[in-house]
């Protein structure tokens, strides 16, 4: 188990993702990079990114829109895939977007390859 955005889960989260080899990500999402920082994590505020559908540490020089967002809406967003919070989030202002606002409908209508629902699945299973 890793505390989820500590160092240690990144690290876990990248091993993962190589042993899955070709996640057959949608080109909707492959051609995505979203900044995120993450307010209240374990390790304080934290920066990272999606880059084609990929956990990343840090944010991405190439990103056109971040978001600003509280760790246990994070989460339940980007481990359990739970999309009614992430509307829940928008609609009440936990979320805050900063660049194109597009980037963010090409993730809402995007759908995960079955590779991708595989991987997430054992990322929530190693995360705190």
């Amino acid at each position: 188990m890793a505390v989820f955005l500590s160092n240690e889960w990144f690290v876990k989260v990248g091993e993962m993702t190589a042993a899955k080899g070709d996640l057959e990500v949608p080109s909707n999402l492959a051609a995505l990079v979203l900044n995120v920082t993450v307010t209240g994590a374990a390790a304080g505020n934290v920066d990272m990114c999606l880059n084609g559908g990929l956990f990343e540490a840090g944010h991405n020089s190439s990103g056109a829109t971040k978001l600003t967002l509280p760790a246990d809406l994070a989460r339940r967003i980007f481990v359990e895939q739970d999309q009614a919070a992430g509307m829940q989030g928008f609609m009440s202002g936990q979320i805050k977007v900063e660049g194109d606002m597009s980037k963010l409908m090409a993730m809402q209508t995007a759908r995960p390859s079955d590779k991708q629902k595989e991987l997430l699945k054992e990322i929530s299973a190693i995360t705190e």
